[in-house]
């Protein structure tokens, strides 16, 4: 162990590669909490407070002016699609969508922006007073796609607290928004705004949002970026004797950080899965299913929790296959055989081979997952950064192992024939 310690040259040299990583994350931290406070209007709009709504990648700016019991607001977001559209709506009596007095913004058919109001008493969307009074009514469309409403709204006396909805849709058809989607964004996009504090707060089934995003993250850091930096690891600082047998326990110490936080996160999902029996992502549903049957081939029978046998099918997402996969390499790394074993050429081509479906499918759950929570794109670029950083060192480490392994080769057969060429000019 003495030697190990006495030339570590190798790890200093990569651990800037490893670093580079936080470097997205951080700068994600550093935009998300700039957010709403950053954003500037036209016509040198000021605002007292702001919120960055916790989903479709909006933002609301006000001024509460509770004497004369009016609120000024500036609503932010981008529609579906460049036809679409978007609103901001306060419910008097609860935050759901039907009977929520609603501001809607679009393209109308000159090119011109189309804001009016609408009274949400039904799915029949129409154009309509409502009972506040609404007043410097406008919209406007940035070079970005977003759309801002403002609008200056009469509230009842004494009024601190609404119910607020907003919405984005894709299109509109002869003047009428048409239908906006229904995945977990869209339904979430509701809750209470505190008009004096400034806070905002999920209400009623939508209070899941929060572990919502605790799950996306949890199978972000553990599927999505811990396991493939630990296949990093064991991959290429095992090519410097230097990091021998460093690199083994970083790879071990990282696979299970990885699946214990996978765990949490899986955790999460079957908890959000089982509360949501509305909702079936297909595509997540059949790989699970697929890799279920596969791991069920491999992982005797009795090891498989009951717990999990017993799962109803609407509970079956998009990260079950990873955690029956990571079973099988944590069951895998208590049958290792030593390194003299001849069955050790068996257990790594299993270990390896699997190990790499489970990067795959954790890379790609991440992507599915982030299609289905659709936070705000700055978290998809965050994640996509880290993820073409950890591409990136692992190619220029892959050409420096190749350069390693080509210069050992020549040594060798530089020391071959020097012993070779000893032996024959010894005596017979």
């Amino acid at each position: 162990m003495a030697r190990y310690l006495r030339r570590p040259q190798a790890l200093p040299l990569l651990c800037p590669f490893f670093l580079l990583l936080l470097v997205p994350v951080s700068s994600a931290v550093e935009a998300a909490q700039a957010g709403c406070s950053a954003k500037a209007f036209s016509g040198n709009r000021r605002y007292a407070l702001c919120s960055d709504l916790p989903t479709l990648d909006s933002t609301l700016h006000w001024t509460h002016d509770a004497a004369a019991s009016t609120l000024r607001l500036a609503f932010s977001a981008r529609p579906d699609a460049p036809g679409g559209w978007v609103s901001w709506g306060i419910n008097p009596a609860e935050a759901a969508m039907l009977g929520t007095r609603s501001l809607i913004a679009f393209h109308g058919a000159g090119g011109a922006m189309d804001v009016g109001t609408y009274n949400l008493s039904s799915y029949d969307v129409r154009k309509s007073r409502i009972e506040y009074e609404v007043s410097e009514l406008e919209a406007e469309s940035g070079a970005d796609g977003r759309m801002t409403i403002f609008a200056a709204v009469r509230l009842p006396a004494g009024t601190t607290k609404v119910y607020q909805v907003w919405q984005v849709g894709a299109s509109v058809s002869n003047g009428v928004p048409d239908k906006h989607g229904f995945g977990p964004a869209n339904m979430a996009a509701k809750g209470i705004l505190d008009l004096v504090t400034g806070g905002t707060s999920a209400s009623g089934s939508d209070s899941k949002l929060r572990k919502r995003n605790i799950h996306g993250v949890l199978n972000a850091v553990s599927w999505g970026v811990l396991l493939p930096l630990g296949a990093v690891m064991a991959r290429y600082l095992k090519t410097f004797k230097s990091a021998d047998p460093a690199w083994f326990y970083l790879h071990v110490s990282c696979q299970l950080t990885g699946y214990a936080v996978g765990v949490a996160g899986w955790g999460t999902g079957l908890y959000l899965g089982n509360k949501s029996k509305g909702f079936h992502h297909t595509t997540h549903r059949s790989i699970g299913i697929a890799l279920f049957c596969l791991a069920t081939l491999q992982v005797p029978t009795s090891t498989t929790p009951l717990a999990l046998r017993s799962l109803p099918n609407n509970m079956a997402s998009h990260h079950m296959e990873i955690i029956y996969f990571l079973a099988i390499q944590v069951f895998a790394l208590f049958l290792r055989p030593s390194k003299e074993s001849k069955y050790r050429i068996f257990w790594n081509v299993y270990h390896h081979a699997v190990g790499y479906a489970v990067i795959i499918l954790g890379v790609f759950n991440v992507f599915e997952g982030l299609s289905i929570l659709q936070p705000a794109k700055k978290w998809r670029a965050a994640y996509v950064a880290a993820i073409a950083i950890l591409g990136t060192t692992a190619l220029l480490l892959e050409v420096v192992a190749w350069i390693v392994h080509v210069k050992k080769k020549s040594e060798d057969r530089a020391k071959s024939k020097s012993s070779s060429a000893a032996a024959a000019e010894l005596p017979a």
